[in-house]
This record gives structure tokens, sequence and C-alpha cells, in this order.
């Protein structure tokens, strides 16, 4: 509004601002007038609200937030571009600007590099300077920017000589020889209440003073001194020194009782009396944050020293403790990882054994997954006085259920070599078998790492039991021996040639041929058999199993393993039925140290009747004997190739009239040159057949 159309302004609505401030507006200082924006009383109330946005009075080139009388949030020093404390604003399509005129009038504003796009600022009821852009596509105005945005923002929030920190759980904090000082609250016309401060714990000594380069310092003799805080944003109204170095900065500050801190930011910045406005800035690229120097009393800083050392001690003790603590944790998380794949890992093995057993029809209908609470119960936990014995995977318990039914229970030990697909591999071979010479598994066990097997019961335990043992071996007479030979030649047919599956044992001996009430026998332990393919005729595996003295040479040296690999062990096995004596561990006779080696000896030389068992005099017939002998070496002889099958064992074993049957002569078994100290032994001698009459040698039926 002008006066008749003179350049006499009397009105322009920019120099009464209301809580709008708009590109070409100034809000400053003009005279004695300060422009102002004010807050709406609320979002849908325009009258006066209690926020005031404008220019620092004191002439300090910033601008305030005011809640009525009272500073809540400074912009900061302007740096040429925007205010120190408001990074927000970002120089681009916005041009803003701290300016003077010729009169002393200081004032902020703002201009769009494209005069098309508009722009404003809006002091809201909230206590907040936003600035707001307008985006024609969808018709309103966007935020570009709102200030103070973290709560440390607000102007000296927690007092003076109070450093805010919003990073710290503990936000607001007195500053290193400081402490909380408790005021009273002020009854005033805002009803409100004064904030805390904080107050020194001890007073600054300043008066012994001297000279060094031309300046006044503080000599040695007094107390104080200055303590570095890094990453503090400066305090408000800092006064600047005309000084070129940050020693001289130092000095200055000395010299001057009153100065309680400097930095060095831009040249020498100090302030005088309490700190105002102190906050803990994590971003220290902005030019009005870095290390503030605090005055302190000498007797703070040596209790600092000490107090810093405590700091350190407790600082390593807490590392260290939470370093065992994640190790702990990292520990206990790994433990219950391990944990629960190897639960996964038995519900997986579970779910395969159940569905390949299920194939199998009224076979899978009798088997049976067991708790393991059941089975802990049936054996009385697994006590002493019900341990049968124990193999190589593991002991072996009688049990019985609260039916009665009496069952023997194979627990693989943690250590022993079995593992999960072991286990499976034994539970899916047997429970697909089904023959009067094979054990019969009743069902299986995987819970909280256990691997449990739950076989029939067999009263008379195990072959070796009885064979080895000369008080027991006796009520093995040679009719019972013979029948446990057919039995066992009986269920390796089956598994050769009969069964559903063609299987290889690799694991045949006394300690796994069980015998039941009668004393028939039951071949088990299938934890290493392998199960050939039907044109398949021997394999190779670098992992050998199995057990040192039934193993075949070529299966013991290169890992080749075929049925004659169970042959073999069925010749070891049937030596030592009719000897009673083991072929491993073997005491040396002659140039011999293996029941194979001694028998070998004995078979050339004719003495073959040597080697029987003398429990068996009176029970055995010499013939079977001789046959029996004779059927062991052709099984146990040093090439695979030679070695025969167990459907000629059968045939052989089953031959009654061995006087006109001829069977094949035998060569020298395995491990004979091994075992040889002295004279070596042709392969060509040939072994003498037996008659009727040549059983009649005193060495057998005499008395």
């Amino acid at each position: 509004m002008d006066a008749n159309n003179s350049s006499h302004v009397l009105y322009e609505s920019f120099d009464y601002p209301t809580d709008t401030f708009l590109p070409g507006m100034k809000l400053g200082l003009f005279g004695n007038q300060n422009r102002l924006l004010t807050s709406w009383r609320n979002s849908s109330d325009p009258a006066r609200g209690d926020f005031l946005f404008g220019a620092n009075p004191n002439g300090t080139k910033q601008m305030f937030i005011w809640d009525e009388n009272t500073v809540h949030w400074d912009s900061g020093v302007w740096d040429g571009k925007i205010f120190r404390m408001a990074p927000s604003m970002i120089p681009g399509q916005i041009l803003y600007n701290y300016s003077s005129n010729a009169e002393g009038d200081e004032y902020f504003t703002y201009s769009m590099k494209n005069v098309f796009s508009l722009s404003r600022f809006v002091m809201n009821a909230s206590g907040r300077i936003q600035q707001q852009i307008w985006h024609e596509s969808s018709d309103q105005w966007r935020l570009f920017w709102s200030l103070p945005m973290p709560q440390c923002d607000v102007y000296n929030l927690c007092g003076d000589n109070c450093v805010c920190d919003e990073d710290s759980r503990q936000q607001c904090t007195c500053l290193p020889g400081f402490a909380l000082e408790q005021t009273e609250p002020e009854n005033s016309a805002s009803n409100s209440l004064s904030k805390p401060s904080c107050k020194r714990k001890i007073s600054l000594q300043c008066h012994s003073k001297g000279r060094q380069n031309g300046y006044l310092w503080v000599s040695h003799t007094a107390k104080d001194g200055f303590l570095a805080i890094s990453r503090m944003g400066f305090p408000a109204d800092p006064q600047h020194l005309a000084v070129g170095s940050p020693e001289e900065c130092k000095f200055s500050c000395l010299n001057n009782c009153s100065c309680t801190a400097y930095a060095f930011s831009d040249g020498c910045l100090s302030w005088y009396g309490n700190l105002e406005d102190l906050k803990r800035v994590s971003d220290d690229s902005n030019s009005n944050v870095g290390d503030l120097y605090l005055r302190l009393s000498g007797s703070e800083l040596r209790d600092g020293g000490r107090k810093n050392w405590i700091r350190v001690v407790a600082t390593v003790t807490v590392l260290l403790g939470s370093f065992l603590s994640i190790s702990i944790m990292c520990f206990c998380w790994r433990r219950k990882r391990r944990d629960k794949q190897k639960l996964n890992r038995e519900r997986s093995i579970l779910a395969a054994i159940q569905y390949k057993i299920d194939e199998h029809g009224e076979r899978g209908a009798e088997f049976t997954l067991f708790d393991f609470s059941k089975i802990a119960d049936a054996t009385d936990n697994f006590s002493l006085a019900n341990k049968l014995g124990e193999g190589g995977f593991g002991p072996v318990y009688k049990g019985k259920f609260s039916g009665g039914q009496e069952i023997a229970v194979k627990r693989l030990s943690t250590s022993s070599g079995q593992g999960l697909e072991e286990f499976k591999n034994e539970v899916i071979l047997i429970a697909k078998l089904q023959h009067r010479n094979l054990v019969r598994l009743l069902g299986c066990c995987i819970q909280e790492g256990e691997k449990i097997l739950v076989y029939e019961y067999m009263p008379h335990k195990s072959l070796d039991y009885f064979l080895f043992e000369p008080s027991r071996g006796a009520q093995l007479d040679w009719s019972k021996r013979l029948n446990i030979i057919f039995g066992i030649a009986h269920g390796l047919l089956y598994l050769h040639k009969h069964s559903r599956l063609r299987i290889i044992h690799r694991d045949l001996k006394a300690s796994n041929i069980l015998l039941d009430e009668e004393f028939c026998p039951k071949i088990s332990d299938f934890g290493t058999a392998r199960i050939f393919s039907s044109n398949e005729t021997q394999a190779k595996t670098t992992r050998v199993v199995g057990t040192y003295g039934y193993m075949s040479p070529e299966y013991a040296s290169k890992g080749i393993f075929s049925i004659k690999s169970d042959v073999f062990s069925f010749g070891v096995l049937l030596l030592e039925i009719v000897s009673g004596r083991r072929n491993a561990g073997f005491d040396q006779y002659g140039n011999s140290f293996n029941l194979l080696g001694h028998a070998w000896e004995l078979w050339i030389e004719g003495k073959w009747f040597e080697i029987v068992d003398p429990v068996l005099e009176d029970t055995c017939q010499g013939s079977e004997l001789c046959k029996c002998i004779h059927v062991a070496l052709l099984c146990v002889q040093e090439n695979a190739s030679d070695r025969v099958t167990m459907s000629e064992v059968i045939t052989m074993l089953y031959s009654e009239n061995s006087e006109h049957t001829s069977l094949t002569t035998p060569k020298q078994p395995a491990f004979f040159d091994m075992r040889i100290k002295t004279e070596a032994y042709s392969q060509s001698i040939v072994g003498q057949k037996c008659s009727i009459n040549e059983m009649t040698a005193t060495a057998i039926h005499g008395r």
C-alpha cells in the first residue's frame, strides 16, 4: 500500500509475518524491531501460539525458536551457506542468505532458483520450523525439512553445564568436574519449573601467573588445567579471540580467570561463566562440532587421571566379561543349533526307517519305534545286573516289557564307530530280512542322542560265550555244534542268494552268532553290511570295517569285498567251532601264530585230528570232523577265486558218503606266509582225503 501512488510505502505485508515465511521475505533485526514468525495456537486455531522464530537479538547471526520468553532451539552460527546446527538446509534449488545492510539491519532470507517453484517456511504449533515444497502432481505441500528433530536440539534442554546426548541411556549428564545442583521451582507467571543445572565440585584456582613468549599464562604451581571433551556441539554465545594457533587460544583462556572453556575451530572460540546448550553430537563433520577444552581445577584433573585408570581397568573388565558372556552365548547357541540339527537328523532317519519298513507290509507292522523311557523301564534303567555283554559298538542288556515279553537291547555307545547311517542301514536290513537263522529285530529308538536296537531275546547269549570258555564249552556237544554250523551256513546262503536283497555281512564272527533256547544260531549285527545289486560281484571301500582275524586278505589290505569275504569269515568261524579256540591271539604251535596256519600244518601232515576240541572226543564222528576242517580250509584260501561259495559249502556239508565224495584239494590259507618263521611250506602239498578207517585214530576215540 502506498500514498497517492507515490514511492512511499505505507504498509507491506512482508513486514508483519505470521506463521509463514515466503521467498523474498526478511526475518531479522531492523532497528529496534525483530521480525518474527509466530505459531498458531494449534493446527486448527490461528490465534497466537507459544512459539516464535527469528534472529538472535545479540547479533550473532543465529536463528532461535522461543517458547514464549525461553530459547527452545538454536540454529547455530551462519557459516556463509547454512546455519551450522541445521544441516538439513542443503543449498540447491533453494538459495539461503543471512545479510546485513548499510542501516545495520541483519536478516535471513531465501529465494528459489526456479521462480516457478513454490516454497514456504512454517512455524508450527509443536515448536518446529518446517520448510515445505509445493508438489504440483499431488496438489499439496510436502515437507522438505523440519527442525529441531532430535530432542537434544531443544535449546539448553539439560540446563547449564550439563550435556545432552541422544545416544546415551542417561540423556543428560553433568560435565566432568560438575555435579547436579537441585534447584527449587520458580513461581512465575508462566508457572514453569526452572531447568536443572550442574555446579563445579571444586572451585578454580586462578592466582599464580607468569609469562612465556610474551603471553601471560598460569604457572605450573597453579592448579587449573583443561580437559578435552570430543564430539561436542559448541555452547551458545562464544567469544571470538584474534589468535592464530590452538596453543595461543589455550593461553588466552588461561589468562582470563572468567574463561571456562575454549575451542579452536575456524578460529579461537572462548566461553565465560556457565556453559549453555551443551550437546554430544555423533556426526563430527559439522563445523560447529569438535573438541571442547573445559577448564578444571588441577586436583580434579589428577583425580580424573586416577579415575581414568580405574575407568580403563573397569572397561577392560567389562570387555573381558562381555567377551566371556558372548563366548558362552555363542557356545550355547552353537550347541543348541547342533542339538537341533541332531534332532532333525534323528527325525529324518526315523522317517526313512519307517518308510522303508512300511514298504514290506506285515513285517513293517511288526516293527516298533520305541520311546526311550519304555526301554529304560524294561532294562531297569540299563542296570549292570541286566547287562549281557559288550561288543564293539556298545553294551547289550536284557529287558522285559510290562506284558512279560523278554528283549535284548543293544545300546550303541557314543564313542562307537557306528553312526546314524550305519544304524539306519542295520535297522532297514534286518527289518527286511526273514529267516530262522537271522536275528529278529523288534524295533529301535533314536532319541536324545541315543541309538538303540531292540531284538528278540536269546537266552543262550552268543556263541563265543560257550565256545572259548572250557567250563561252558562242554555244553556244546558235537551235534549242537554241527547244527550251529549248518544254521550259520543257511543264514549266509540266504543273505547271498535267496533274500530280497543280496547282502554281504562283512563282520561274521562268534560274538555275532546268537543262540536261542534250543541253541539254534541267529546271525546278528548288520551295522557294517552292504547291499549288492544283482550284477555286482565285488566292491571296494577306503573305510575297512569289521574284525581282524575274520577279515579276508583282499578286504584287510585293499578294501575289496564280495560274497567270498563272508565265505572266508565262515571258514575261520568253522575252524573255531571245531577247535574251541580263537583264530586271533592263538597260542603259538610249531611255526604258526594263528589258527589257520596251525590247522594247515596239521592238515598237510595228516594230523588234522589234533586240532579238534578235546571236549568233543566222546560225541563226534571222525568223518564229519574231517569234512568240516576240509571245508573250512577251502573257505580260507588265499585267493578269493579259489574259495567255494556258500551253496557249495552246504552241498559238501550235507554229503552223506564222504568216502566216495571227492572234495577239492585246498590251497595254502591266507596269512600263512606272514606267520611262518622257519621253513617255507610248498603250496602244492596235497592234503590227504578222509576215510572211515582213518577216523578210528586213538586221538579221537581212545580212553
